[in-house]
């Protein structure tokens, strides 16, 4: 089993030859794993305790490549996700947007130099879902071919503070309500040439 590359990602899976699948992951209350203590862990837990929690099978929970090196977006793959609500106004959501690369060996490796983009916020926890993307550029050149597929780091908070996480890999298949191109373009990976010197660089 590959795994994801990035720590954060310890325990999500896919399959051999780049298939990317739905990752098996965790509800993770933050405290028990960051340098809160005493009332600031209590605090946390109680948080957790008394809001709603997402849902890990919902189908409104997804990542998607939406964007591969067209003609308007040169060098580009662009990932979106899509996350569900639970209802409650004092949760906030989050996304994460990871660019993995694999190698010859059919591994997934995490992709240095521009490859992660910060923590995004996409509004509380009142809407059904939310969706929100991230576009990664390339260098322009002809000289590399990298076989790429996206990373989406899904977090409610409360106060602050993680209240459940999980993460997906793009998988095909998935409606962006914006951003895709062309139109409806939906992939679990995404082929680009780029130069053996170049860097990656992000755009939201």
């Amino acid at each position: 089993m590959d795994t994801y590359s990035t720590a954060s990602r310890e325990g999500a899976s896919a399959a051999a030859g780049g298939a990317a699948i739905v990752a098996s992951v965790r509800t993770v209350y933050r405290a028990a794993a960051v340098t809160l203590t005493g009332l600031l862990v209590a605090a946390a837990a109680v948080a957790a305790a008394t809001t709603g929690m997402p849902k890990q099978t919902s189908p409104l929970l997804w990542a998607t490549i939406n964007v591969c090196d067209t003609a308007a977006h040169p060098n580009t793959i662009g990932i979106r996700g899509s996350m569900p609500g639970t209802g409650d106004a004092h949760e906030q959501m989050y996304m994460q947007f990871v660019v993995e690369y694999r190698s010859p060996t059919g591994h997934w490796h995490f992709r240095s130099g521009g490859g992660e983009s910060s923590f995004v916020s996409v509004g509380n926890g009142s809407f059904p879902s939310r969706q929100a993307g991230w576009d990664f550029v390339l260098a322009r050149s002809s000289t590399e071919t990298y076989t790429l597929r996206g990373i989406v780091v899904f977090e409610w908070r409360v106060n602050g503070h993680a209240v459940a996480q999980f993460v997906r890999a793009t998988r095909a298949g998935h409606m962006a309500a914006a951003g895709a191109d062309p139109p409806g373009y939906s992939s679990a990976t995404c082929t680009v040439k780029r130069k053996a010197a170049g860097r990656l660089r992000s755009r939201r």
